[in-house]
């Protein structure tokens, strides 16, 4: 292929999704920082699945599945986001490079573990990392953006093509995305007040009977399953522990990342709007994500330490965020 080079904002990022996000926006002429991007589309929430495996232990989330921040965010700024995916990857790579061609730059969903850039003890079967191609040398190495990366990179085209295309949970079947019609100036104060209030009525979990698996109901459900794994070998008590520190601090930005990540999109929306309660509930989302911290440093001390924790301790400090969120939570209602 003749070589690539479209125009391109890059910036590193604290999260895949919304760093994407950005940078695809600036790119286009319309700056939006990542907590913007984040807050808009109330990104935030809590969610325990014990029936959903990863790596065979359940799926904690803290925050909005993947493409929730792209999708809403597009379509309360009014800009057209095009997507594609692909039932063979010969099909994939081509409608990549026609739309570099064009002068876009093209957002991927791929796997983690299938990128040569990131150092081996990073690399994992994790299928929705979002990078931006923005170009492609004489030698077939495309140009990207990974928003989780200080500079720019490159990568082989048959290693792209083994991540665009890889399988298992949430396999990106070769997704693309880009956007036309974007707009270089939006009134940001709506979109604001509308995902805060939003993002405040998922805090508490779904209304609906029996289901406790959401916001603080959910957090509930896995400090009661913390405590109950004395009866579990040591090994998997361990193992279950590792995995939560896992979810939280290692995948995406985690439950401390985003809360901090809210809270600087509050900081920002304060300024934006003139409205100091916003302003003391960015104060109030930091102090949470500092708990958050907390919670992992328990969890590893239990299984490091000679004298490790009790597991009640941990499920108190779980419990401890929880009353944290809802106090959140009231306050961001009481936004006007």
């Amino acid at each position: 292929m003749t070589p690539v080079l479209n125009n391109l904002v890059h910036n590193q990022s604290s999260h895949c999704e919304s760093g994407v996000v950005s940078n695809m926006l600036s790119t286009n002429g319309f700056n939006i920082s990542e907590p913007m991007a984040f807050g808009i589309s109330s990104a935030m929430s809590f969610a325990y699945l014990p029936f959903v495996k990863v790596a065979g232990m359940p799926l904690i989330a803290y925050r909005m599945p993947p493409k929730t921040i792209i999708n809403s965010v597009t379509k309360k700024l009014g800009v057209t986001l095009h997507r594609e995916k692909f039932s063979s990857a010969e099909k994939g790579m081509a409608k990549l490079d026609e739309v570099l061609g064009e002068g876009k730059v093209v957002g991927l969903q791929t796997s983690v573990y299938w990128l040569p850039y990131f150092p081996d003890e990073m690399r994992f079967h994790f299928n929705a990392h979002n990078l931006m191609v923005y170009g492609i040398d004489a030698n077939d190495h495309y140009q990207i953006s990974d928003p989780v990366f200080e500079h720019t990179v490159t990568c082989p085209k048959r290693d792209l093509e083994k991540a665009r295309f890889s399988k298992g949970a949430l396999a990106p079947k070769g997704l693309m995305y880009w956007v036309d019609n974007v707009p270089k100036e939006v009134d940001l104060t709506p979109h604001i007040y509308s995902g805060i209030k939003k993002t405040a009525k998922m805090m508490a979990g779904l209304p609906v009977p029996g289901i406790n698996l959401f916001g603080t109901q959910g957090m509930e459900k896995l400090a009661k399953d913390i405590e109950r794994l004395d009866r579990k070998p040591k090994k998997y008590r361990h193992l279950f522990l590792a995995h939560i520190v896992r979810m939280q601090e290692e995948i995406g930005t985690g439950g401390a990342g985003f809360r901090f990540m809210f809270a600087s999109f509050l900081d920002e929306a304060a300024n934006y709007t003139n409205n100091q309660a916003m302003f003391e509930a960015s104060q109030m989302a930091t102090e949470i994500g500092d708990n958050w911290r907390n919670l992992a440093s328990l969890a590893v001390n239990h299984c490091r330490s000679k004298t490790p924790v009790p597991l009640s301790d941990i499920a108190a400090q779980l419990r401890d965020c929880a009353k944290q969120e809802t106090e959140l939570r009231a306050r961001l209602l009481a936004i006007k």
